[in-house]
């Protein structure tokens, strides 16, 4: 088939809506993250958290939610429907929201996170699937640089947000905002966006059926050569995130302005979606990609030095240069790996992306969660865990494309 349109049903929505949509459904993850980061202090005291880095498991256990969920909903999207899969991830996230909003311990909390992360992998994995049942190649990667650009703007703001919530509120407070949106994303949903996957066109839930299909993503080197690259980048991401307020707030001791240094970093991921969705059409996925790749690896290398040189904590201001440069190259590799892991696929896009989502979050709490352990007031883990999985990324790529393709399309 060629690059352009796959065949599916009309759609009502026009490209910048069904993007902003897109956005939305997909942000729920980023927000349950971003907007919880200036509360992990606050949780841990209140909550009696008495080993400074358990913090973090206020994130990890999102994750581990969202890995074990995304497998259930791919199949089941192929199988009922896109949108039905959708409604029923945004109701346990708001179970999940409920619960954690009323913990009364630091387990309970965790359990509830739990519970928010796997309904949220239901719009988070079926948005993609959906995208995929209408796009495929370049532009497919264009309308997920469109939404990531959108997206990226939820992590620019969203601990501001937080920050701005706990002046006038409990931590608590920050969930009332999961809900709202989530209820927002139901109805938007369910009122001006049609079922994507045809009745025709959708499969048994069987487990004979998913067995095979996961198999046959597990198969495709292509997809799983891109399924490791796009896990180990969002390793470095993920133990990013999980230290990010230990480093601004503690380590350098920018407190009050943690959410402006994290939203200047996050926003040169947007700036990189929206870069990669105009320069991927003419240059394609696979040389962006590894240009991007290679910049970031040379990047992490060289700041490790510095890191080292400077015993743990070298100047912010090159911090947030070189955390910025990382960043850019990430923005490009997110939208454009995820279509290359997804190019074979379109026949079984929702268990495609089922096992895409589930496999790099896995990667990524696992990890991540192993280099923020190691966190010891110093960036120096950090930044060896960026350089580490840039070169390990790389490594996938290569094995991925095999002697020819990189520098093609």
């Amino acid at each position: 088939m060629t690059q352009g349109f796959a065949p599916a049903p009309a759609r009502r929505l026009g490209t910048p809506e069904f993007v902003a949509m897109l956005a939305l459904l997909i942000s729920l993850v980023a927000l349950s993250v971003d907007a919880m980061l200036p509360a992990l202090g606050e949780i841990a005291r209140d909550l009696g958290v008495s080993r400074e880095n358990d913090r973090q498991l206020v994130i990890s256990a999102l994750f581990l939610g969202l890995a074990t969920g995304q497998i259930v909903y791919g199949p089941l999207s192929d199988s009922i429907g896109r949108k039905p899969a959708i409604y029923l991830g945004l109701v346990l996230f708001i179970a999940g929201s409920l619960m954690a909003a009323a913990a009364t311990s630091f387990d309970m909390l965790l359990a509830g996170r739990v519970l928010e992360g796997f309904g949220a992998a239901g719009p988070r994995i079926v948005a993609v699937a959906m995208v995929r049942d209408l796009y495929e190649g370049r532009p497919m990667a264009r309308i997920m640089s469109l939404a990531m650009s959108i997206f990226i703007l939820v992590p620019v703001f969203a601990p501001a947000l937080g920050q701005a919530i706990m002046l006038i509120a409990p931590w608590r407070a920050i969930f009332a905002l999961l809900l709202g949106l989530a209820i927002l994303g139901v109805s938007w949903l369910a009122v001006r966006q049609p079922e994507t996957l045809a009745a025709e066109r959708r499969s048994s839930l069987s487990l004979r059926r998913i067995g095979r299909d996961i198999a046959e993503v597990l198969g495709d080197r292509q997809a799983m050569g891109y399924i490791l690259a796009t896990g180990f980048v969002f390793v470095a991401f993920v133990a990013y995130l999980q230290t990010s307020q230990q480093v601004f707030a503690e380590l350098y001791g920018k407190k009050a302005a943690f959410p402006v240094y994290f939203g200047l970093l996050a926003g040169a991921l947007g700036v990189a979606a929206v870069v990669n969705s105009r320069l991927v059409m003419s240059l394609g996925m696979r040389r962006l990609s590894w240009i991007a790749l290679v910049a970031g690896a040379i990047i992490s290398c060289l700041f490790l030095i510095v890191s080292v040189l400077y015993g743990g904590k070298p100047p912010l201001l090159a911090l947030v240069g070189a955390f910025a440069a990382l960043f850019f190259a990430i923005g490009i590799l997110f939208g454009n790996f995820n279509a290359l892991a997804m190019e074979h696929m379109g026949h079984i896009a929702g268990t495609a992306s089922a096992v895409v989502g589930s496999l790099t979050t896995l990667m990524s709490m696992v990890g991540g969660g192993l280099i923020g352990y190691f966190y010891d007031n110093s960036i120096t883990p950090l930044v060896a865990g960026f350089a580490a999985c840039s070169l390990a990324a790389i490594a996938s790529m290569a094995w991925a494309e095999g002697a020819g393709k990189i520098g093609e399309n």
